[in-house]
């Protein structure tokens, strides 16, 4: 059986270990934190889909940056959508352990 502090010991050195596609954590940010940022990229990402839509309607806007601002906006919102159907999912499960 794993005691909790060698848990809470391997799960603080996974965040500080990089591998393909992430950075080292430096320490200091929260999970909050974390969750804040996505949702700040994601707004921005869509904001951007958005604006070239806009500016394509306008006639102002490159076909190609178009389509690429959209389909890159549809796969963020896909994603999000993903995350919050796991988090429902975890919840109800968390609701439906025995005490």
């Amino acid at each position: 059986m794993i005691s909790v502090p060698l848990a809470a010991q391997a799960y603080s050195a996974a965040g500080r270990i990089g591998g393909p596609g992430l950075e080292p954590r430096t320490g200091g940010g929260s999970f909050a934190d974390l969750v804040k940022s996505a949702a700040a990229d994601t707004v921005g990402s869509l904001e951007k889909g958005e604006q070239a839509s806009v500016d394509a309607v306008a006639g102002n806007g490159n076909l190609t940056e178009v389509v690429s601002a959209v389909s890159n906006a549809e796969a963020t919102l896909q994603t999000v959508v993903a995350v919050r159907d796991r988090v429902i999912q975890a919840y109800q499960d968390i609701l439906r352990m025995p005490i």
